[in-house]
């Protein structure tokens, strides 16, 4: 990449707002994924007789929807910056394009 136009799309104020949002949603996400998933795991390490105990007469315990939850709980965040980036993102990047290589 030329040095000059690489120098115009990091002083274009839409790579910017492009760059600083993206990464502070990126990191919130992050923080969300970590307090889940760490939070099963400690869970797992320190409270065994929550996630063991059955739910109601039958053989499931509650570690099997609380797994599950974790796991759901990715796909939706996942799918939430898809969509996102297929929408917000991705016209700033379009915006960008169009500024710079004017």
């Amino acid at each position: 990449m030329d040095a000059s136009l690489a120098a115009r799309v990091a002083a274009d104020p839409n790579y910017q707002k492009l760059k600083a949002t993206r990464s502070s949603f990126g990191w919130i996400l992050t923080l969300a994924m970590m307090v889940v998933y760490y939070g099963f795991i400690l869970l797992i390490a320190f409270r065994k007789d929550i996630l063991s105990a059955r739910i109601g007469d039958g053989v499931m315990t509650w570690g099997i929807p609380i797994g599950f939850g974790v796991i759901v709980f990715t796909i939706l965040i996942t799918a939430l910056y898809v969509r996102r980036a297929n929408s917000e993102f991705d016209d700033l990047s379009e915006k960008i394009k169009q500024q710079v290589l004017k």
